[in-house]
Order: structure tokens, then C-alpha cells, then sequence
């Protein structure tokens, strides 16, 4: 590489500032293409996970949902409210209310499939298929291994 070269060669982004980047542009994708459906692509990923796990409290949603408590309980009382969802009592535990979807919601998670899926496609694209697991399988044990730190060390 030659000095001038050398001398303004810029720092490849860090891998946190590449992660954030790609979620905006997902977040972007999703919001454009549910712009008229009725949920945002927040309420979306939420009801995507209540379609893997049903019945899941407030809290577990918030977390797997990656968002805060405080922004959940805003979520659920829109996404109730949209008639997406229906909380119960737990049986065993009065005190919690349990998530539910409702059949509304399952009809616009069955809409949305194949959309979606499309831009998850699309952002893979340039990979070959054994890429696409090995992506897969990288970014599921980032999750991990960052899920396993301490909250403390997790908010600096």
C-alpha cells in the first residue's frame, strides 16, 4: 500500500456499528411494508414471537422482543386495543396476565409471511446457502454469548 494510501485509509466499521446499520435497514424494509397493515414493525416482531411462544407474560414478551418493559406495556395496550391480542389471568398465578394472539392476528402474521420472508432473501442474497446457516448460526451465538453477561456490563 503506498503512503498516501496508507495515510487515508479509513478504520472498517466496528461489528456493532455493521449489526445497527443492518437492523435500520430491516426496520426500515418492515415499517414500508407494513405501513397499512395496522401494527408497526415493533408490534410485528412482537407478534411474531407470541406466534412461537403463546401465552407468555408482559415481561417475557418485553424481553423477548428486545424491547423495555415500559415500551411493552404501551405495545400491548395498542396491539389490544387493535384487537391483535387478548391477556388472561394465569391459573397458576392470578396475578399474571397472559398474551395471547387472536385470530386477527394470526391472519395478518399469515399475510405478512412471505413479505417478509422476501426481505429477509433479499438481504442474504450474495451468500450461498451454507453462508446463510454459518450467518445464522454466527449471529444466534452473539445472542448468546452476549445474553450470558451481566446486565451491568451490558449497559456501558
Amino acid at each position: 500500500m503506498s503512503e498516501r494510501a496508507s495515510a487515508t485509509a479509513r478504520p472498517r466499521p466496528s461489528l456493532l456499528y455493521a449489526v445497527k446499520q443492518v437492523e435500520l435497514v430491516v426496520r426500515a424494509h418492515l415499517d414500508e411494508l407494513l405501513r397499512d397493515s395496522g401494527v408497526t414493525a415493533l408490534q410485528y416482531t412482537a407478534l411474531t414471537v407470541l406466534a412461537r411462544r403463546d401465552g407468555l407474560t408482559s415481561a417475557e414478551l418485553a424481553r423477548n422482543s428486545f424491547v423495555t418493559p415500559q415500551a411493552m406495556a404501551d405495545l400491548v395496550t395498542a396491539l389490544e386495543r387493535g384487537g391483535f391480542i387478548v391477556r388472561r389471568r394465569n391459573p397458576d398465578n392470578r396475578r399474571q396476565l397472559l398474551i395471547s394472539l387472536t385470530p386477527e392476528a394470526h391472519a395478518l402474521l399469515e399475510r405478512f409471511d412471505e413479505p417478509v420472508a422476501g426481505i429477509e432473501a433479499r438481504m442474504v442474497e450474495g451468500f450461498e446457502a451454507a453462508d446463510r446457516e454459518r450467518f445464522r448460526d454466527y449471529l444466534n451465538r452473539a445472542r448468546s454469548s452476549l445474553e450470558v453477561a451481566a446486565p451491568r456490563e451490558q449497559s456501558v
